[in-house]
């Protein structure tokens, strides 16, 4: 295999530039819920208020790390480190922690209707996809 080989193409600093600007913006939005700041709160009715505001620690703390680790993760695969799936994976476990509590726990359909499991699906699709990107990433010898 030519070192040419090992060089990966377009596509992956496309995905890779479109998946740091993703989580960035899951760790701004997470911030701002820490926060509570003013454009958050004004974005949310008094009952899903009620369901943020009642967050139990552990489900807080998937959020984060679904977050800053997708953003760990998107910079390691910026930087074509193979270490980058297994913090995808772990992000991805924070997604799915997260969406137990919203969706089994907090029961948050009933409040946020229907049309609220949209974003989840495609967060935790895009969370799937970037574990399995990066590990095919490393097969192809993209990743040190």
């Amino acid at each position: 295999m030519s070192n040419e080989s090992n060089k990966p193409n377009g596509l992956f600093w496309a995905i890779g530039v479109i998946s740091l600007v993703w989580n960035l913006l899951g760790v701004s939005a997470y911030l701002m819920q820490a926060y509570k700041t003013e454009s958050f709160t004004a974005m949310y009715s008094p009952e899903q208020l009620e369901i943020i505001n009642n967050m139990p620690a552990w489900a807080t703390a998937a959020f984060g790390l679904a977050v800053f680790g997708g953003s760990l993760g998107s910079l390691l695969l910026l930087l074509r480190k193979k270490l980058a799936s297994t913090i995808f994976t772990l992000s991805l476990l924070g997604i799915l922690t997260q969406f137990v509590y919203n969706f089994f726990v907090a029961n948050s359909m009933e409040v946020y209707g229907p049309g609220a499991v949209i974003m989840p699906l495609l967060t935790i699709a895009l969370g799937v996809f970037l574990v399995v990107f990066s590990k095919n990433c490393t097969k192809k010898g993209w990743m040190s």
